[in-house]
């Protein structure tokens, strides 16, 4: 079917980003913004903008029955709901399609699949790719009898959600019963699921994960990997493309188990699978798959030439996938910096408030993705995240000077920043070697005590 009008169901920069591709596209948009948005960079780029509630989430970008009833009261014929928010919720996509909107994302049914990691466990097994050692946590004998099998360290995860919350590594066996309960609590709170699993502990882990593109019949392809592992508290901080010290064929052996794993599924449109490689061992495990456009997209686009919005509006339309493995390229390197409105020196702590001047870099190979200009309001209520800046280059030495540039010339006042934390994370010596684990950034502020103090 021809899609006309897109109704954008987010903020931000991926609001923005959706916006300039189906204006590329020649695609109208209708956007949600909250009271809060309704200023925004994004709100007067769409075509249209419709308030859909107070600035708190819950009662705005996070209220199923509004959105849908918003985007069929404007006569939208689809819906993007970019990433965050309702993204991965697979009563949102089906109500979508119940309604006759076409839903820009998988089936309601693979939402489902990988949305509970037990049930992505189970997948990848089947789909032959490998899984950290562990399993469910139904009762405290069941656990304790895993967790002796697995043996400590070990992880207690939590099954409905991710970003770190819910998770807790356990290093006494002892200490099991308690820290189950104490994860299951976090994971109630913030997924409103209880359950947990346990996986074994890989002391040095890197966070690599695979950009997929799938027709929904089986027709998958890769787009290369990224490397995450710059990361505090399990949030990224700075991602890269492609993944840089990695053994070929190991490289070779995760992009094929990551297409293995979306063909499984009969996946439809973009997702990310991910892996925890073990530098140790020189394994890599399955983590999970996200079923949406994901926020570091943008250094897969720059080193593919492949605009990874305007694909999943083509699948989501009945296009079908018309790339085919050989027809990608992957050129040079290309490395994301997020920029959050947050202070380093009290504990990242969110700066929101009034932006006084917002002064972005420009150049060869520089990409800048941000909602935010001079003048423009930092809502206390959602993620702090205000822009990514990107740097493609002929190589990673090349893609880490330009970035390092391109931040040198990067100015926001009215609001703190990480701007001049990134810029120590991307002179150091370690990162600039490639290569580093998850545990990276902890070693750097050991070694660089004044790391946090920006």
């Amino acid at each position: 079917m021809a899609i006309r009008r897109i109704f954008v169901a987010n903020r931000g920069e991926i609001a923005l980003r959706v916006i300039r591709s189906c204006e590329k596209l020649g695609i109208e948009t209708v956007l949600a913004a909250s009271k809060a948005d309704l200023g925004s960079v994004p709100a007067r780029r769409a075509t249209r903008t419709v308030c859909i509630g107070p600035a708190q989430a819950a009662a705005s970008y996070l209220n199923v029955p509004a959105v849908v009833q918003a985007a069929l009261g404007t006569g939208c014929d689809a819906v993007h709901p970019g990433y965050g928010f309702l993204s991965e919720r697979a009563d949102f996509a089906r109500l979508c399609e119940n309604e006759g909107l076409v839903f820009i994302g998988p089936s309601p049914d693979q939402i489902e699949a990988v949305g509970d990691k037990l049930k992505a466990r189970a997948v990848a097994i089947e789909a032959g790719v490998p899984v950290v050692p562990g399993g469910a946590a139904e009762s405290l004998a069941d656990a304790l009898k895993l967790g002796r099998e697995i043996g400590v360290p070990l992880l207690v995860k939590a099954v409905g959600g991710g970003g770190g919350r819910g998770m807790k590594l356990v290093e006494d066996i002892d200490r099991l019963e308690e820290t189950l309960a104490l994860a299951s609590a976090e994971a109630a709170a913030a997924f409103g699921d209880e359950r947990v699993y346990l996986e074994g502990y890989v002391a040095r882990g890197r966070h690599v994960e695979l950009q997929v593109l799938g027709d929904g019949a089986g027709k998958v392809v890769h787009l290369g990997e990224r490397d995450c592992s710059v990361q505090r508290r399990y949030q990224k901080l700075i991602e890269e493309s492609p993944a840089p010290c990695l053994p070929e064929d190991l490289r070779d052996a995760l992009r094929m188990a990551g297409v293995r794993f979306a063909k499984h599924l009969s996946y439809r449109g973009a997702g990310t699978v991910e892996f925890l490689v073990d530098v140790d061992r020189s394994e890599f495990y399955f983590l999970e798959m996200n079923a949406r456009i994901q926020v570091e997209h943008p250094v897969t686009e720059e080193i593919t030439g492949i605009d990874l919005i305007a694909q999943q509006i083509a699948i989501a339309a009945g296009e079908g996938l018309a790339l085919e493995q050989d027809d990608i390229r992957l050129t040079g390197s290309a490395i994301e910096c997020r920029i959050n409105a947050e202070q380093p020196a009290r504990d990242f702590a969110p700066s929101p408030g009034r932006v006084a001047e917002a002064r972005w870099p420009a150049g060869d190979g520089i990409r800048v993705d941000s909602h935010i200009e001079a003048g423009s309001m930092v809502p206390p209520y959602y993620d702090s995240m205000i822009a990514k800046v990107i740097a493609h280059g002929t190589d990673r030495k090349d893609a880490i000077d330009r970035l390092r540039q391109a931040l040198s010339g990067t100015s926001i006042t009215g609001i703190s920043t990480n701007i001049a934390f990134q810029a120590k994370v991307l002179a150091d010596a370690e990162f600039a070697a490639g290569g580093v684990d998850t545990g990276y950034l902890a070693r750097l502020g050991a070694r660089e005590p004044t790391l946090f103090e920006v």
